[in-house]
């Protein structure tokens, strides 16, 4: 069995730094991650919060992952894409995962402007996952339709695909309409970042956006072997093999208590199951084990340590 590809979660790791003046400690923790073997580095956005995202009780255990409904409505989201550039800048392999780009609060020219100019500047290291994400109260505070969310994004997916190809671009729909524009300078490769989708369920909106435009599937949470099969069989129906998709599993932290971290071994246990699976890539987020902010180094070594003794 084969090594996994190690992707440390950068988002929401408030119990080791506060977000404003330390902030320049997660582009460390990406340094400390690609020198220990880290394939990547994940971050998630949020633009704003409202009510809604803590309506169904904030979590337990503040090291936990942000789900919809569960955090407070004062949690730092720091701008993914800023972020992720300047962790570019002081790597050199570390591939970057723009995780819950919530693509439909953004005109799409801009949006890919953003992205392709990122994946250039990291000469291709760039991973998208572009979603809808889940809080009204953004979507009402950004002046955004909630109800058609899914259309706003399956239009950002057909505009980008069009500006990575020859200039002028033109586009008529009932939300973007653009004639003639030149985008230049394109993403590094002629087909754009590498795009991934993953959420919750195996709805049939995802499994369209995978098989017309996706390099990687990122689920949330356990997958099926009938979910599996769903996208297996449509893969095929368009001529694509599920082979070609680089399949993100996750680790899965089990706290004792809200105040104590969880156990780093048994979060990893899962791995080789996953792996008998067809997943290749799995998420860690390195607050859920350690409360230290100068040993995330030494965490994501141990990880790495782990993992080859979990696989040899």
């Amino acid at each position: 069995m084969t090594t996994p590809r190690m992707q440390l979660v950068l988002s929401e790791n408030w119990t080791m730094t506060g977000g404003r003046a330390d902030l320049p400690a997660v582009i460390r923790w990406a340094r400390e991650a690609e020198d220990a073997g880290f394939d990547s580095v994940m971050i998630s956005e949020h633009i704003v919060l409202g009510p809604d995202a803590g309506a169904g009780g904030v979590m337990g255990n503040p090291r936990d992952y942000a789900l919809p409904g569960n955090q407070d409505p004062h949690t730092p989201w720091p701008n993914s894409l800023m972020l992720l550039s300047a962790i570019a800048a002081v790597t050199e392999r570390l591939r970057l995962a723009a995780s819950a780009v919530i693509a439909p609060l953004r005109h799409p020219l801009l949006l890919a402007r953003e992205l392709g100019t990122l994946d250039l500047l990291s000469e291709g290291r760039l991973i998208v996952l572009p979603n809808v994400s889940w809080s009204r109260d953004e979507y009402a505070a950004l002046g955004v339709p909630f109800s058609r969310r899914g259309k706003l994004l399956d239009e950002h997916l057909e505009i980008w695909a069009k500006l990575w190809g020859p200039s002028p671009v033109s586009h008529t729909s009932e939300y973007y309409t653009f004639q003639d524009v030149y985008f230049e300078p394109k993403a590094h490769r002629p087909d754009g970042p590498r795009l991934c989708f993953g959420g919750a369920g195996m709805h049939d909106a995802m499994v369209r956006r995978i098989v017309r435009y996706g390099h990687a599937f990122n689920p949330l949470g356990k997958v099926t072997p009938e979910d599996m099969q769903t996208l297996k069989t449509a893969m095929a129906a368009a001529g694509r093999d599920i082979s070609d998709l680089e399949m993100t599993g996750s680790t899965r932290a089990v706290f004792p208590d809200d105040n104590s971290c969880a156990d780093l071994a048994q979060a990893l246990e899962p791995i080789p199951e996953q792996m008998d699976q067809g997943f290749t890539t799995f998420c860690v987020k390195p607050s859920q084990f350690t409360d230290d902010p100068n040993g995330v180094g030494a965490f994501c070594r141990e990880v790495m340590r782990r993992v080859e003794s979990l696989t040899a």
